[in-house]
Parts: C-alpha cells; sequence; structure tokens
C-alpha cells in the first residue's frame, strides 16, 4: 500500500523557543507540531509534574459527592461500585474499592459481564443492588448515559453517585441529559469549571478520592498512590496525552518502574519486562491487554483480583490467567483476521470504500480489534458483524476522512441500536439487514481515492548528518509517546544502503548500514517485512537489482528515502547512534 508523505509546516520562531529552553531547534519544532505556541505550555510540556496537576475541587459536584460518601461511610451504609470491564473501569473499581476500605467503608464491587450485561449499569444490576441491601451506587467509567436506570434507583430508595467521563446525552432538541442521581462528576458536562476534559475514568475516581481524603481528614498526599493506576488507565483507554493527561503519565510510570502492586510487579516479571524500563508502549500493548483480555473473554473481575492480591503467590496464579487469556484472545483475533482477509479478497470487497465484513463464528468482543487490524491494512472504515443471541452485532473503526456515527445516522433506521464518535462506533442490527447495511454505507459514502491513500506526516525533514547524542538524548523530553503525543517522525532522502543484512525466523528484522550524499554512515533497523523494501527498490531500479540488493549484493548503489527515529543503541561497549526505521519509499 503506497503512503503518501507529507511535512507538518506549523511555524514559530524556533530559534528563540530553542534558546529559551536550552533546547536544540528541531524540540522545539516538534512542540509547535503537537499544537503548542504559548511558552509556559511549552514549560509544562517539558517539565510538568505533581504540583502542575489541576484542582480537583474545580470538578462540578465532586464536593458534593465525597461529602455523601464520607456521610455513608460514618454511617456504616452499604456501598457497591459498579464499575466496567476494561482497564479503564478496573483501575477505576480498584482505586475506589482501596479507598473507601482505607475510610473503613462497608463497599463492595460489581463489574458488568460483557456479554450477558452490556457495557455499564443496566436495570439487572439496579434490581440486584436493591436486593442485595444497597444503600448507595457509586459507578466509574459508566453512569452518565443511564438516565433511566439510576431513575429506577432512585425509585427504590438508593443512593447514586455517578463518576464518568464519557460525552454527556443529548435530548432530542440538543440539551444536556444528566442522569438523576444525587451526585455527577464528570468534567464533560457544560457547566463543570475543570478546564481539562480529556480525564479517563480513573483519573475521574483518582480527583474524587483526593477530595474525599481531605474532607475525611485523611492527608491528601495518601491518595498520590492512586497516580500510578490513573495514568495506566490514561494510556490503556487511549486518551490523549496532552495537558494534564501527560503529567499523570509520566508520574505514572515513575511508580511504575518501582510498582509495591504485588499484582502489577507479578504479570511484569511473568512478560519478561525490565521494571525499569517500562514505556507506554507496555501498558499499551503488553500489559494492558493482559488486564483487557480477562474482561474481553471471561471476567474482568479476574483483573480486579490480580490488582487487589497481596499474597505473591496469589498474584503470580493470577497473572499466568490474564496471560493465559490474552494469548487465547490473540490467537482468535488471527483466525478472524485471516477469515476477513478471505472474504475481502474472494468476495470482491476489496473495492469497497466502506467495509462490511460478517463474521458470524468470531467472539463479539474481539469485532473492534479485527475490523481495527482490517482497516490498518487496507486503509478503509471497518465494520465487522457477529451473530449474537439478539441477532447480529458490531464494531467499527474507522480513518480521519470518515466520520463513523455520523455516516450511520444517515441510514439509522437499518440499526437496533448504534451508539459511537468519528474513529469508533457500536451498533446491532438484524442479520438479514447486514447486505443492505454494506449496500447503502457504500452507496452513501463520498470517499475519494486520496481519501483512502494513507499518509505519514513528518515533524522534521531532517539529513541523518545533522543527528548527535545530545539532540537524542533531549527528544526523550518529548515523552511519554502515545496518542496525541505520538513518536516525531524525521526522513531524509537519498540515502545509499552499503549493507543490508535480514534477520530472525522469519527475515522480518532488516539491518542495514545507510549513507547520505555527503557521506555520514549509520547503522539502522528496520522492523517489517522486507517486501515493503524490495518494492520501493523494483519500483526504482527494476525487479533484477530489487532481487539483488535483498540478496546482499550492494553493487548497484541502490538509494532510497527513509523515515525514521534516531535512537543510540547499547549493545555495545560504546554506545553509538542508530536509526529505526519506520518507512521506506522510492
Amino acid at each position: 500500500m503506497h503512503e503518501k508523505w507529507v511535512v507538518a509546516a506549523k511555524k514559530a520562531d524556533f530559534n528563540s523557543i530553542a534558546a529559551h529552553f536550552g533546547i536544540d531547534p528541531v524540540i522545539a519544532r516538534i512542540m509547535r507540531n503537537r499544537g503548542l505556541t504559548q511558552i509556559p505550555d511549552m514549560e509544562i510540556y517539558l517539565h510538568g509534574g505533581k504540583p502542575d496537576l489541576i484542582d480537583a475541587h474545580l470538578l462540578k459536584d465532586v464536593d458534593k459527592a465525597a461529602g455523601i460518601l464520607k456521610e455513608k461511610i460514618g454511617q456504616g451504609k452499604r456501598i457497591r461500585i459498579i464499575g466496567d470491564y476494561d482497564i479503564d473501569g478496573v483501575m477505576s473499581t480498584y482505586i475506589l474499592i482501596k479507598a473507601l476500605t482505607r475510610l473503613g467503608g462497608s463497599a463492595d464491587t460489581v463489574i458488568p459481564d460483557r456479554i450477558r450485561d452490556g457495557y455499564g449499569l443496566n436495570e439487572h444490576l439496579v434490581t440486584r443492588a436493591a436486593e442485595d441491601g444497597i444503600d448507595t451506587i457509586l459507578t466509574c467509567d459508566n453512569g452518565i448515559s443511564a438516565y433511566d436506570q439510576i431513575s429506577l434507583a432512585k425509585e427504590l430508595g438508593m443512593t447514586v453517585v455517578v463518576t464518568d467521563h464519557h460525552e454527556v446525552p443529548r435530548t432530542e432538541d440538543g440539551g444536556e441529559l444528566i442522569p438523576p442521581a444525587d451526585a455527577v462528576v464528570n468534567q464533560k458536562q457544560e457547566d463543570c469549571g475543570y478546564p481539562f476534559k480529556g480525564l479517563c475514568g480513573a483519573a475521574v475516581a483518582f480527583k474524587l478520592v483526593q477530595v474525599l481524603y481531605e474532607a475525611a481528614g485523611v492527608p491528601v498526599a495518601e491518595a498520590d498512590a492512586f497516580t500510578e493506576y490513573a495514568g495506566f488507565a490514561t494510556v490503556g483507554d487511549v486518551m490523549d496525552l496532552a495537558g494534564e493527561n501527560r503529567i499523570l503519565v509520566k508520574l505514572a510510570l515513575d511508580m511504575l518502574h518501582h510498582t509495591k502492586n504485588v499484582g502489577l510487579k507479578a504479570l511484569i516479571l511473568q512478560k519478561n519486562l525490565d521494571m525499569a524500563s517500562i514505556k507506554c508502549y507496555h501498558i499499551g500493548f503488553v500489559l494492558g491487554p493482559c488486564l483487557n483480555a480477562s474482561g474481553r473473554l471471561e471476567t474482568a473481575k479476574l483483573s480486579l483480583r490480580l490488582l487487589l492480591a497481596e499474597d505473591p503467590a496469589e498474584a503470580a496464579v493470577i497473572a499466568a490467567q490474564v496471560i493465559e487469556l490474552n494469548e487465547s484472545r490473540k490467537q482468535m483475533t488471527e483466525y478472524a483476521v485471516r477469515q476477513a482477509k478471505q472474504i475481502i479478497e474472494e468476495e470482491g470487497y476489496a473495492n469497497d470504500r466502506v467495509m462490511v465484513i460478517f463474521l458470524p463464528d468470531c467472539h463479539e468482543s474481539l469485532a473492534g480489534i479485527v475490523a481495527g487490524r482490517i482497516r490498518e491494512d487496507y486503509y478503509r472504515p471497518v465494520f465487522v458483524v457477529t451473530k449474537s443471541e439478539e441477532g447480529a452485532k458490531g464494531s467499527a473503526r474507522s480513518i480521519e476522512e470518515y466520520s463513523m456515527y455520523e455516516e450511520m445516522t444517515k441510514c439509522a433506521g437499518l440499526f437496533t441500536k448504534f451508539g459511537g464518535h468519528p474513529m469508533a462506533a457500536g451498533f446491532s442490527l438484524k442479520e438479514e439487514d447486514i447486505p443492505e447495511m454494506r449496500r447503502r454505507l457504500n452507496e452513501l459514502s463520498t470517499l475519494t481515492d486520496k481519501d483512502l491513500t494513507p499518509k505519514t506526516v513528518i515533524d522534521v525533514p531532517m539529513p541523518i548528518d545533522y543527528i548527535s547524542m545530545r539532540l537524542v538524548e533531549q527528544l526523550e523530553l518529548l515523552e511519554p509517546f502515545g496518542k496525541g503525543n505520538e513518536k516525531p517522525v524525521f526522513a531524509d532522502r537519498n540515502l545509499r544502503i552499503e549493507s543490508l543484512r535480514c534477520l530472525g525466523k522469519e527475515g522480518r528484522v532488516i539491518r542495514m548500514r545507510l549513507m547520505s550524499g555527503h557521506g555520514t554512515e549509520m547503522d539502522a533497523v528496520y522492523f517489517g517485512d522486507v517486501e515493503n523494501l524490495r518494492l520501493s527498490i523494483e519500483e526504482k531500479y527494476g525487479k533484477a537489482v530489487a532481487d539483488d540488493t535483498v540478496g546482499g549484493n550492494m553493487s548497484h548503489r541502490v538509494a532510497l528515502s527513509f523515515t525514521y527515529y534516531p535512537e543510540i543503541d547499547t549493545y555495545y561497549a560504546r554506545p553509538r547512534l542508530q536509526l529505526k526505521i519506520t518507512g521506506i519509499s522510492a
């Protein structure tokens, strides 16, 4: 798949910014590319810490919520925390149960079953709470859209406190539809004065605990221990690493490097990770998926048990279980992806602008992951539909040029239920309506060939001659990297391949020695398909030269353009610069 490379062209006085902070102008340029224009914002971006976290009291209803919980704890009333089955929901639940227990509260937890209960608070959970003699329901990472369910809880005489971070539902005339809870803590409410709107559910729970500890006379500094879990959830829930989120994650990573949580430590050790080197990548792609897998395939209660474990032997057993579940999830996902690609190729779906793929045997909790994988490979909006007890059910993932929720609204009559946002959605419909869904979505689509060409945005077209140890060390100031603060992309043209070796069982590790036009040589490593390299050489020089070069024959003096990220290779006795290749072009 051909990519279009475009250079970020945001302007500023990079030399002046660099002089102010004592950094390389390249670092200044990258900060500008991340949307930073003011010196104070750049200061926090580079050096922000705990003092820069926002005052929790600015959250609407947070003092009211803390007051209610303090009173209920003092009266010995039973409180039930109802969370969610993903990382954010589990971390939120953990934060709240640990805090309420610390204060002597009579509290328990319920995490809905993904298949049986669905997302968030439902009537079954409300009536069960009433039958169990629960006085107060405390939601986390859900509740803002549970108007009817909370109304039922109030009719049954229960107190309800909502903590959530999702969008506030709207009435037909466009107004906010706030559930009738006794307190609603969610920064997305229109009249909430909290200046940063991007918190995840666990971060909202953490803020509530800060206020609750203060109200209960417990040192607020004790609540700092929950920063680790709020930051972990911020990455796991794929929130933008901007503003306060970036600070939370930086603090959380520092804590995670010497975590005192027995369960997390067991998981880290069993995944053979170096605790001191954990980054956002490991949360998002190694540790997080293990915690998510229990909620996908069995019950998220298992992940909560892992976090709450205090005995290392018990933690080791649970960690092994969630890892095994994640391995099963990966195998099931790979099988479903292969099935989807077979359908695409054999039934002519590759020509569709919008892909609608029916996988009746795919576990419904994996539909979103499969849709995301297909989107990456074909750069199309993808709807994956599975068979469920109520009919057909699915998840969808989109590209920047296609607003998923908006497009689904155009044919809303096809769906029995749907919701989401521009980049992702969930939906239900009758199985017999799937072909019509495919036809209508494609008929209504305005996507062009240009829209369906993936783009790589280059932060700095930087000759490798410019790279230095000092610059690479300064790049660490830009971390943590993730959604909303992506790892910078650099590029250089006409780098000659001096040597090339394919390593690994499948030859997917390619080591090269590259030389610039000015004679600078540097080692490079590419973790990817050798065919990408071969096709780029073939496009520029022909098949024979491509075959020779990939085979190790350097006599043709092949030169290509590369996108890369500079690193320091510490494998050798003396550390040296290395390029991590991220893209190849003729």
